[in-house]
């Protein structure tokens, strides 16, 4: 099966877009951050979080892994040289709960790493190395704090996603 996404954007004077994708959603992409507007390049950061954040939580829920607080932190790098991609980025999953298990949000993470979010493999593909890490709080008994890398995705290192 394939999906077939779609967009159109207008050009509504100076540097301001206004979108309407196929599924009727209405982002609005310009340089104005104080009026709502996106940045491309930001919206794709958010996409990666994003993407990524809803494998964690689907895997998590069936693995039975029960938080209070589950946040995705993401810091990415841009060249100031054209074209302006992002070579790097750090994406952090903060999970905290009484009874989370640091070894199955590991694989919650290596999961949509590796295998289920598209965003993360189309840029991974490219120019971008993902640093894909976590940090887990347990607030039951023991309590403990433990954080570590899960793994490392691109550049250039997915060929099964351009040659698939």
């Amino acid at each position: 099966m394939t999906t077939i996404r779609t967009a159109t954007i207008r050009h509504e004077g100076g540097m301001r877009f206004a979108a309407v994708t196929g599924s009727g959603r209405s982002p609005v992409f310009g340089d104005a951050s104080a009026e709502g507007e996106l940045s491309p390049v930001e919206t794709v950061v958010i996409a990666l979080a994003a993407c990524s954040a809803m494998d964690v939580v689907t895997v998590a829920l069936k693995k039975r892994q029960s938080f209070n607080r589950y946040e995705v932190r993401v810091e990415a790098v841009q060249r100031d040289e054209y074209p302006q991609v992002l070579t790097r980025v750090d994406v952090l999953h903060e999970v905290e709960g009484p009874a989370v298990s640091v070894a199955a949000i590991r694989r919650c993470i290596e999961l949509s790493a590796t295998k289920y979010c598209p965003v993360n493999a189309m840029i991974s593909s490219g120019a971008t190395e993902v640093h894909h890490a976590y940090r887990v709080i347990g607030t039951g008994r023991p309590p403990f704090d433990e954080s570590g890398e899960v793994i490392v995705t691109g550049p250039y290192r997915r060929p099964e996603v351009i040659s698939g």
